[in-house]
């Protein structure tokens, strides 16, 4: 049997000793990836093996404990620990970044700088745009963005820190692709050690808006719904019910608080209804406030994976067999503001970034036709009435 331990082997290379399959492509930046072992060397730890298995080019060993630890990577179904010993017939799923190429090439995509200096920068990221490379979406992606961005600055991306994880330069923390808003990046190890620490301890507080289908009964409220991976649909996740068992490592505690900001009744022929919130995630768990959302039975306009519709001129004027003059395609979710403590002065920063096009021009139209009741909405939201 050939020793993983060479840092030039193929992580992709089949091994006589194990089957090793890709289940499907997974969040942006991950892959579901399988091995079936038939054989192995009597109590090796599971983390050495699969540092040895898959080599530095996908993750430390450092980091694989941590995505052990994380329930990202499980034998046989369960989550263990980094020390468990494997044994053949054991069957290890892992939730893995995707091998990267080792240069990112740069692109002439527009960033819409927020705030910049010497140790961090802000952007306010537009929609239908990944933040990083991973499996079919090498280019196209804000790191490419970045990357261009730097060049023209007489630097180059190589220069920003990671976290052992190549594909992720100055990368503090990730929108879905058709999130809009907001997003901070490192250009220092001491910003990225920093930051990433300030959103660990929750020293961060981040307002999203979203407009949602249908009327929010209450001004506000919070969600405390723990949220892990659906138990079917590997790409979506779920809440997950109270068992009387303590929450597991694959299942973690969410927190959303909202506040509603407006109300709109009897839109179109349909008499349709939407609600303008204001979100404030407590907890950073990945399509957390999407999901939410929908298990408040209020799903985001335009969120086709959680029970969203999107929206079309063509729907609120009641010709809703077809789909004309679209107004809200992707989710209506935008990461309004954000405040935190600056990574070398320690100032207090708050950072805003306004209401894209189609999120200003989707709530006139919704306004047009309805009947309005103004909840919380001010000036600091950059709409006038």
């Amino acid at each position: 049997m050939k020793d993983a331990e060479d840092d030039n082997l193929d992580p992709l290379d089949s091994d006589p000793d194990e089957i090793e399959e890709t289940i499907e492509a997974e969040d942006a930046g991950l892959e579901h990836r399988r091995i079936t072992l038939r054989r192995t060397r009597t109590n090796r730890r599971l983390d050495k093996y699969i540092a040895d298995r898959i080599g530095k080019t996908v993750a430390s060993r450092t980091a694989l404990q941590r995505y052990i630890k994380e329930g990202h990577i499980t034998v046989n179904g369960k989550t263990v620990k980094a020390s468990t010993p494997i044994a053949a017939g054991d069957v290890i799923d892992m939730m893995l970044p995707v091998i990267t190429k080792k240069e990112i090439p740069p692109e002439p995509i527009p960033l819409d700088v927020i705030y910049e200096d010497d140790d961090m920068m802000a952007i306010n990221k537009q929609t239908d745009i990944i933040v990083h490379p991973a499996r079919g979406n090498w280019t196209g992606t804000i790191v490419n963005a970045l990357a261009y961005y730097f060049k023209m600055n007489w630097r180059d991306i190589s220069e920003l820190p990671t976290n052992g994880e190549a594909f992720r330069p100055g990368i503090v923390h990730r929108l879905d692709r058709n999130t809009t808003g907001v997003m901070l990046i490192a250009k220092t190890d001491l910003a990225l050690g920093n930051l990433g620490q300030q959103f660990e301890l929750r020293k961060t507080q981040k307002t999203y808006t979203a407009i949602v289908h249908g009327l929010i009964e209450l001004d506000e409220d919070i969600i405390n719904a723990p949220l892990g991976r659906h138990h079917k649909i590997r790409e979506k996740y779920a809440v997950h019910h109270g068992t009387g068992k303590p929450i597991g490592a694959t299942v973690k505690e969410a927190i959303t608080r909202y506040r509603v900001l407006e109300r709109i009744r009897n839109v179109g022929p349909n008499r349709a209804s939407f609600t303008l919130v204001e979100l404030y995630p407590k907890t950073g768990r990945t399509h957390q406030l999407r999901v939410h959302m929908s298990y408040l039975k209020h799903a985001i306009v335009g969120d086709t994976m959680y029970g969203g519709g999107p929206l079309y001129l063509s729907t609120l004027e009641g010709r809703c067999n077809v789909a004309e003059g679209p107004l809200m395609t992707r989710q209506a979710l935008h990461a309004h503001t954000i405040e935190f403590f600056h990574p070398r002065s320690g100032e207090r920063m708050a950072l805003e970034a306004p209401w894209p096009e189609d999120f200003q021009t989707t709530l006139a139209q919704l306004r047009k036709r309805g009947e309005s009741q103004i909840v919380g909405l001010d000036e600091n939201h950059g709409l006038s009435r």
